[in-house]
């Protein structure tokens, strides 16, 4: 077990120690997505949902979010997050609409923040669809995935986009 970096040699679960990595400027960028219906968007552009701006809403959550991965992702370190920004893009389809949600945090520090930037978007999506259940009970959040990351070791950009 020894071998895992989140075990010790007892196969106990720990932390990993980054205090030795350099500080170096990190970003992630994340995205989620959620497929709805064409009443759901006509009601969210006519302003009638009745909890209020459903992307507001989102926005802010996925940003305490953001800032809270820590406290819900066992092994992740409490970080000092210095950026947090969203964009929404709505697409649509012949049957349906789609938003696109995502997100970019940024940090000077000795770890990533790609778990941050994916809660962000995760519970952004779960926001949304709490905001507007009342409208549209199947919409289907669909794939969330890391975009990009720039920082540490390696960058990343996924093939995808």
């Amino acid at each position: 077990m020894s071998s895992f970096s989140h075990f010790n040699e007892h196969g106990r679960p720990k932390m990993v120690d980054v205090s030795e990595k350099g500080e170096t400027k990190r970003s992630a960028t994340a995205r989620s997505s959620i497929v709805f219906s064409k009443e759901l968007y006509e009601a969210i552009n006519s302003g009638s949902i009745k909890k209020g701006d459903p992307l507001q809403t989102a926005q802010i959550a996925g940003i305490m979010a953001a800032k809270k991965t820590w406290e819900l992702i066992p092994m992740c370190h409490p970080l000092l997050l210095q950026g947090i920004d969203f964009s929404f893009e709505y697409i649509s389809h012949p049957s349906h609409y789609e938003l696109q949600i995502d997100c970019e945090v940024r940090c000077s520090g000795n770890t990533g923040v790609e778990m941050e930037a994916l809660t962000a978007v995760s519970v952004a999506a779960l926001t949304f669809y709490d905001m507007c259940k009342a409208m549209d009970k199947a919409m289907v959040i669909k794939e969330t995935f890391l975009l990009e990351k720039k920082g540490g070791k390696s960058d990343f950009h996924h093939e995808k986009e």
